[in-house]
């Protein structure tokens, strides 16, 4: 049980990784704030800190050790709380780090005030851990710190098996609210003002495992919600974006001309040791049948340098393909080798300095695309949707089809959605804008 001096602790939180994980911490935030507790900035004092994790790559399990020593230093009796993927994956590593009070996997990360009983330090970290198969519910999630725009987590899990991929091993399996359920959170969210919604999940295009539903018939029902005016598609993979999915959110009013799309090689031997469910070709075609019904959209794509056995004629083939197809923008990961997949027992690995090599070859190729993309936007009016971040004066936003702008600062911009024309880019790389 929590001690009775709850209502003067303070808690902070601090999220690494995904948007998935943003939506997590913010309901658990909230879960807090029931009990009494006062949220604080990462940055301050707190009583409590919690830690949700990532381990997509060796440098994410770094950065929560790096949060972990900074925690310490600044406030060595604090309670230190580590959920997450990373706790679930590795919670013995976890906790030899000295500090740590509570270590929670998957299963536990949304009890945490179960758990911290009267925030004493303890002797040893406690841990509560189980195994991956047990974790069979779906815990409802979005975010709402930012008053712009929500993430709404509509799937949890994956089925899949890619070759370098802990997830499967840090989530579990797919699974899902139903639509109905996900509607009745999304109509919360307009009711706190928040005009955009992203819809976040591990693989959001396999929606409606635990409901016998789909993914279109939710974007379908989502539509229909009143006070959401923008929703966006986060990540989804090539072969469950469907030419049916494409085709409502060219007619749609409401999602956002946006797609992400993991491809992680252009090379089709390379996808098939990677354990990917699609080759090049059925991508390209995704791509083309995106521009031909919506020649405007946003596409970006995920690509992984240095997967064992990438040959130079590999990588080469990679860059080509990505220099051909129609693509916004490319989010370039250098492959990191995980514990318990399949890949970290493959033969040739491929040494760093060569992945780095790779990488910063098709991020200048990223980022061309990407200049490319927004020159050919200059001059056209636009609906963007301001937040409130500033910086220099200057106010930011992003368009129907995530071009990011900026003008000088009006705080009457703030969540609110502006016509606009494309002017010019700036230094920055964004795009500079006049009220239409």
């Amino acid at each position: 049980m929590l001690s009775t001096g709850v209502n003067e602790k303070k808690v902070a939180f601090h999220t690494l990784g995904c948007k998935l994980n943003f939506s997590e911490t913010s309901t658990i935030s909230r879960n807090f704030k029931l009990k009494g507790f006062e949220v604080v900035g990462f940055n301050s004092e707190a009583d409590i800190y919690v830690i949700n994790t990532c381990s997509v790559t060796e440098q994410a399990d770094k950065k929560c050790k790096q949060v972990i020593r900074k925690i310490q230093n600044r406030n060595p009796n604090a309670y230190i709380v580590v959920v997450g993927c990373y706790a679930q994956l590795k919670p013995k590593e976890i906790a030899s780090n000295l500090g740590v009070d509570l270590v929670l996997g998957t299963k536990d990360k949304f009890n945490i005030l179960e758990h911290i009983g009267n925030l004493e330090k303890n002797k040893e970290p406690i841990v509560y851990s189980c195994e991956i198969e047990e974790v069979n519910s779906f815990d409802s999630s979005h975010s709402e710190a930012d008053r712009t725009r929500s993430f709404l987590k509509v799937q949890d899990g994956c089925d899949y098996s890619c070759s370098y991929c802990t997830i499967p091993l840090a989530r579990g399996r797919s699974r899902n609210k139903s639509i109905s359920e996900l509607i009745i959170e999304a109509q919360k969210i307009a009711e706190s003002g928040i005009k955009e919604v992203i819809l976040t999940g591990v693989n959001i295009g396999d929606f409606g495992k635990s409901s016998d539903e789909t993914f279109l018939e939710l974007i379908k029902a989502l539509e229909e919600v009143e006070g959401i005016e923008r929703i966006r598609i986060s990540s989804i993979e090539p072969n469950l974006l469907k030419n049916e999915i494409i085709e409502f959110v060219s007619k749609s009013k409401k999602i956002m001309p946006h797609f992400h799309i993991p491809l992680q090689s252009g090379c089709n031997e390379i996808l098939a040791k990677m354990q990917r469910r699609y080759n090049r070709e059925l991508f390209e075609s995704r791509i083309d049948r995106i521009r031909e019904l919506i020649p405007d959209a946003f596409i970006g794509v995920d690509v992984i340098v240095g997967f064992p056995s990438e040959s130079d004629k590999d990588f080469e083939t990679t860059y080509n393909f990505l220099e051909k197809i129609d693509a916004s923008y490319y989010h370039v990961f250098s492959y990191s080798e995980r514990p318990n997949t399949k890949s970290a027992g493959f033969d040739n690995k491929i040494p760093r300095n060569i992945i780095l090599k790779r990488s910063k070859q098709l991020q200048k190729l990223a980022e061309e695309k990407q200049n490319r993309f927004y020159k050919q936007n200059i001059g056209k009016v636009a609906n963007v949707l301001f937040e409130a971040y500033k910086r220099n004066d200057q106010i930011f936003g992003f368009t129907e089809n995530y071009i990011k702008v900026e003008t000088l600062h009006d705080r009457s911009f703030v969540g609110e959605i502006k016509k606009i024309k494309l002017h010019a880019l700036a230094k920055s790389g964004n795009v500079i804008v006049k009220m239409s």
